[in-house]
């Protein structure tokens, strides 16, 4: 310690020196390797080399891959500057505390890049510089030498220890003063040396009884270091045997993790000599080992034991320097290979150098997902390790480098099947019994709008019923999509068409969030039964997907219309009357009556019956076809007029219904009907009034209409007469006619303006005037007011037919009337139709 802080000036420019010579490997650009050669203490934040010039790697790439150096758990001794992308000093290296004796001393690390994975292995070889003097275990050593020592007599000194390597470890030795011993080295098979001192001159008690001797050791550095040990030397009496060891070397082996006290081997050596100076001790030499903290000897037995641990790993060859001394102070000296033998008692190291924590599910084949390191100290093949993944998964371990495994994927990725993986890695070693280890790896499959949304049917029904409250619920379509978050949200769109020429959003909207259905307006049964259309499901991805589906909805009847009589019609105050002769037999047709309900289904089901039936009932209604027959034979003492009601009712909950009167004559003639009714007379003179009128009303037309012919043609006369004079005059003439003229072509009729073409609409039933066939003669209009009756002389027709098709017109619109043919006809039809109506 004292030599090394005298010489700590002379290390520094030492260090100085040695940065000039600092050396930049070749650089392994196919493997991605730079090594780099520096001396051991130099001091912080020294530069060692610019690993991203000597790489290749361009500066940006250091920074966006977030590079970092890995050392493999070791002490961190360099940091890298990613501003620079060089490497510096962090702590100062001392060789001989990190590698011992090892040669070369290297620090293996690791630059790791991400974005992609990138690993670069980076070598720094630390030198030696001579920073140790050599140095004994002890300051003294005593030796008892016999008088009668032969010249050539061997006494072995302790060794010195330089934990300094090659040059700068021990090189040499010197003994002072040199006029009876002589220094004697041999270099061993460790590479250590031997010291012996050597008799060369008879000892001689009587003149010196002491001697006191320096050893010196030297190393080979610039400038070189020494260390010291006295050597005292007590001259006895005769002693003139030395001990002798039966080998010269002794080999033995042993396994490593032996407990305490496990026997090594038993050495023995023999002396000539009797008595105490024949009596032997063994002993272990002292060494820079320090062997004595591992092996004990048995002094008087010359057993080798086991005093400590050893580990192979550490240390795969001890050699023990023993020595045999009789109580003369003779030695012999020998030594002990001992062999480790090694045990798998170390289980494969695994380190995870970098991984990803979540991935795409369309990654592509063979991404990167982790890195790691594996290391194994033991040998042979209890070193020799092999890695494997669990099963099932969609992954693969690489070994891409000696000791270096990459963990990639094999296959596509499904985060719909499988959201989440936990890869274990497993690595085991080829040791009897084999040893292993492993880590989990948690990976979340990150997900990608790949599923469209499915609607639960292929096509959708739904049902509503008539004269519901617009904004009704109606259904609910669902869609799932497999995806997740966003792009596993659907929105429902109604999808453009139309019903009957109007657009379908008029009679529905769908919910986007929910897919409820709502109606936009009350439907009518009657009007529309079913329409369909078609949604869109759509998921919130980019770019999104989406489905579509058929909803048909279906209107359900309500009874919400009461049956329509077709027949017997009923206009104003009249009814439809019938006659049933006295001699009718039992169930004699009467009437029907005809009726129809717009309602479907069992609300369109009708039945008939009569209302206020007396107990004597002559007639009945069929309850299903609605036909009047007789029940009984007619009697005197029936009424001529009988009034029926008739009930029409549907089969709706709750039903409805609509009533019809027919009014029955009972009798063989007319005159028999009419001489029971009172006021026809008074019926009779009124159409005599009526007519007359109607008469003097023709003759009023008739005068009017050549009243204006009169001065159609005189205004004509008058024209031309104008029209003469201004040709004569010279100037332009235009005609004048009026609207609509025509000649009369000289025929003698009247001008085409004034002829009358009747036609009649396809909704003329609903018209007050009818034009239609004879009447036949068991048709009557009764009137309820005065009870007259006279014969119909029109018969309607079927109410079946005049739903269907309109009734033709009588007078076809091709036929041309003249104003009295028209006027005649009115005139007729009014003087029948008058028999029941009342001059206001």
């Amino acid at each position: 310690r004292d030599n090394k802080i005298k010489l700590n000036p002379l290390i520094k420019i030492m260090g100085r020196q040695v940065l000039l010579f600092l050396l930049v490997l070749c650089l392994d650009t196919v493997f991605g390797q730079v090594s780099y050669a520096i001396p051991e203490e130099m001091e912080k934040g020294s530069l060692v080399g610019n690993v991203a010039q000597d790489l290749g790697i361009d500066l940006k790439r250091l920074k966006s891959g977030k590079s970092r150096i890995h050392s493999g758990g070791g002490a961190e001794y360099v940091e890298m500057n990613r501003e620079r992308g060089a490497l510096f000093i962090r702590e100062r290296i001392d060789r001989e505390m990190l590698c011992g004796e090892t040669t070369p001393c290297a620090l293996h690390l690791q630059m790791i890049l991400e974005n992609p994975m990138e690993l670069f292995s980076i070598t720094i070889d630390i030198t030696d510089i001579n920073d140790n003097a050599p140095s004994f275990a002890s300051i003294e050593q005593h030796f008892e030498i016999s008088e009668s020592a032969v010249v050539g007599s061997k006494f072995v000194l302790e060794t010195a220890v330089d934990t300094d390597i090659g040059e700068n470890g021990l090189q040499s030795y010197s003994l002072k003063p040199t006029e009876n011993f002589a220094l004697k080295i041999e270099n061993q098979v460790d590479g250590s040396k031997t010291v012996e001192m050597v008799l060369q001159k008879p000892l001689d008690r009587e003149h010196q009884a002491q001697l006191s001797l320096l050893l010196t050791a030297l190393d080979g550095g610039q400038p070189r270091m020494s260390g010291t040990m006295q050597i005292i030397v007590n001259v006895l009496d005769a002693n003139d045997n030395a001990p002798v060891f039966t080998k010269s070397v002794y080999k033995a082996t042993i396994t490593e993790n032996s407990p305490k006290g496990t026997s090594v081997i038993t050495v023995s050596a023999s002396d000539k000599d009797g008595g105490s100076n024949g009596e032997i001790i063994y002993m272990i030499s002292n060494s820079k080992h320090r062997l004595s903290d591992v092996f004990q000897i048995d002094r008087q037995s010359g057993e080798v034991t086991l005093n400590g641990e050893i580990d192979y790993e550490k240390s795969k060859l001890y050699q023990i320097d023993i020595q045999a001394i009789d109580m003369g102070g003779l030695s012999d000296s020998s030594k002990i290979l001992v062999d480790i033998s090694d045990v798998n008692d170390n289980s494969p190291q695994l380190e995870i150098l970098s991984h990803s924590d979540r991935i795409l599910e369309d990654s592509i084949e063979n991404t990167v997902i982790a890195m790691l390191s594996v290391n194994d100290p033991d040998s042979e093949r209890n070193g020799e390790v092999k890695c494997v993944i669990n099963d099932d998964i969609p992954f693969k371990i690489q070994n891409t480098r000696n000791r270096f495994y990459s963990l990639v994927t094999e296959g596509a990725l499904d985060r719909e099947s499988e959201s989440q993986y936990n890869i274990t890695v497993s690595c085991s070693d080829e040791g009897v019994p084999s040893l292993s280890s492993s880590v989990t790896l948690t990976l979340q499959i990150s997900d990608v709008n790949d599923n469209a949304p499915v609607f639960e049917r292929s096509s959708y029904e739904a049902y509503i019923v008539e004269n519901n409250t617009p904004g009704l619920s109606v259904f609910t379509v669902k869609a799932r999509d497999a995806d997740w978050n966003q792009n596993a949200r659907v929105s429902y769109i109604l999808e453009d068409s139309s019903v009957n020429g109007v657009p379908v959003s008029s009679y529905v909207s769908v919910s986007a969030d929910s897919g409820v259905i709502h109606a936009v307006r009350s439907f009518d049964y009657e009007q529309i039964k079913d329409f369909q259309f078609r949604v869109k499901a759509q998921d919130g991805g980019s770019p999104p997907l989406s489905s579509n589906v058929t909803v048909k909805i279906l209107i359900q009847d309500q009874n919400d219309n009461p049956p329509q009589v077709l027949y017997p019609v009923q206009t104003g105050g009249s009814v439809v009357g019938e006659m049933v002769p006295r001699s009718a037999d039992v169930g004699y047709l009467v009437s029907k009556v005809v009726a129809v309900d717009v309602d479907s289904g069992q609300n369109a089901w009708l039945s008939y019956k009569l209302q206020k039936v007396p107990d004597r009932a002559l007639f009945e209604v069929g309850l299903q076809n609605g036909e009047i027959r007789t029940i009984r034979q007619v009697t005197d003492k029936d009424p001529v007029n009988q009034k029926l009601t008739v009930i029409v009712e549907d089969n709706g909950q709750p039903s409805r219904s609509a009533t019809v009167i027919v009014n029955v004559a009972v009798a063989d003639s007319f005159s028999e009907v009419l001489s029971e009714v009172p006021d026809f007379k008074h019926d009779k003179e009124y159409n005599d009034n009526l007519t007359f009128y109607l008469v003097l009303a023709l003759a009023v037309v008739s005068f009017l209409f050549i009243t204006c012919l009169v001065v159609i043609i005189s205004v004509k006369i008058y024209r031309w007469r104008q029209s003469r004079i201004l040709y004569h005059s010279g100037l332009p003439v235009i005609p004048y006619y009026p609207p609509r003229y025509s000649d009369t072509m000289g025929t003698g009729t009247l001008p085409h303006v004034y002829n009358y073409e009747v036609c009649r609409t396809t909704d003329s039933r609903k018209s007050d005037c009818k034009f239609g066939t004879a009447g036949s003669e068991n048709m009557l209009i009764m009137d309820p007011r005065s009870s007259v009756t006279m014969q119909r002389i029109q018969s309607e027709k079927s109410i079946l037919d005049e739903l269907d098709s309109p009734l033709e017109c009588p007078l076809s619109p091709a036929a041309s009337l003249s104003p009295y043919r028209f006027l005649m006809l009115m005139t007729t039809h009014l003087s029948l139709r008058g028999a029941h109506m009342r001059p206001t």
